[in-house]
């Protein structure tokens, strides 16, 4: 998809330069994903050529707008960070049961979850030995990234311990598993294109602020949107007690309305805490908890955290990048899948 239809920009000189950028790296993406042994060059291929919104590549891009985004690491960063985040969905895709991703069956329901696991590998592996050729910065830099992907699942698989809060928790979880590679994406597009500490500084925390804000809004988007436009069907995370933020604030209202209120409050969290495997009772959950306060104090804060993301931005000198990324982060609240 390119960037002026996923996420429109506001300077169309911009959207061109990016929208061919974009090209070379769909291009690259797809040389990368190729692989000589014939199941793995399948099975690697099966979320690339299931599309997607280019997220991580495309802020890659807008970030090296604010220096030279000519060079050529800048491509090969923006590589870098959609192979691991379709690593990441191989794996996340298993351990959520999710039967869609992008329209298409997870790969896990076409090959099993031992095939979509090793695939999600071999793709970490192609991200490894491309981000090699970019320096041991930006090695060190991926690390650590993976290293916070690998603990917001963790987190988010074992749930809050005595005395945190959930809410705390959750959004500690979106950070690490959604923020860090998001920031990671912006980090990149800005040090290769030869940027100061001074703009890569701030397009980082931007980049993590983003990231949450876009978890957010997609918690939203689970319970409101149509599968078919979303490719994924509309509660798998709550058919496999997955936390997102409407059900984290339910039972939030629940816990301090105690015995004495909140009877219908605590109906809905009864039926969302049940068995959902039956497509009418997860049809009826979806139905019950889009209609409840707590999806819309969820967007609020979606909207919260991407305001909070373009303050990061305000030490930026105007220009089209600039505002490119401030736009960037409102659509990604905004869109409907």
């Amino acid at each position: 998809m390119t960037p002026t239809t996923a996420f429109p920009l506001p300077d169309p000189a911009l959207a061109e330069v990016l929208t061919a950028r974009l090209a070379v790296v769909e291009e690259r993406l797809r040389d990368a994903v190729a692989h000589a042994d014939a199941l793995a060059d399948t099975t690697a291929r099966h979320l690339v050529n299931a599309g997607g919104k280019r997220l991580r590549p495309m802020l890659t891009l807008l970030a090296a707008q604010l220096g030279d985004g000519q060079r050529p690491e800048v491509v090969d960063a923006a590589v870098v960070v959609e192979l691991t985040h379709l690593a990441t969905l191989y794996h996340d895709d298993v351990m959520d049961s999710a039967p869609l991703r992008r329209g298409a069956p997870a790969a896990h329901e076409v090959w099993g979850n031992s095939v979509a696991i090793l695939t999600g590998d071999l793709l970490f592996a192609r991200a490894s030995t491309t981000v090699a050729g970019l320096g041991p910065e930006a090695v060190r830099l991926q690390s650590t990234t993976f290293e916070r992907l690998c603990l917001g699942q963790l987190h988010e698989t074992v749930g809050p311990q005595d005395g945190d809060d959930p809410v705390e928790h959750y959004l500690r979880v979106l950070a690490d598993k959604t923020g860090s590679l998001i920031a990671t994406s912006a980090r990149f597009g800005a040090m290769f294109a030869g940027c100061p500490p001074e703009i890569v500084g701030p397009v980082t925390r931007y980049g993590e602020k983003v990231g949450v804000a876009f978890q957010l809004a997609d918690d939203v988007i689970d319970l409101s949107a149509d599968g078919a436009r979303t490719g994924k069907t509309p509660g798998t995370d709550l058919r496999e007690q997955v936390p997102t933020m409407p059900v984290l604030l339910l039972r939030a209202r629940v816990e301090a309305a105690g015995d004495s209120g909140g009877a219908d409050d605590r109906a809905l969290l009864d039926l969302l805490d049940s068995d959902l495997s039956d497509d009418a009772a997860l049809s009826e959950a979806v139905s019950a908890l889009r209609a409840h306060a707590v999806v819309a104090e969820t967007r609020a804060l979606a909207v919260t955290w991407a305001q909070a993301a373009v303050d990061e931005l305000l030490t930026l000198e105007p220009s089209p990048a600039k505002d490119a990324l401030v736009a960037f982060a409102d659509a990604l609240v905004d869109r409907a899948s």
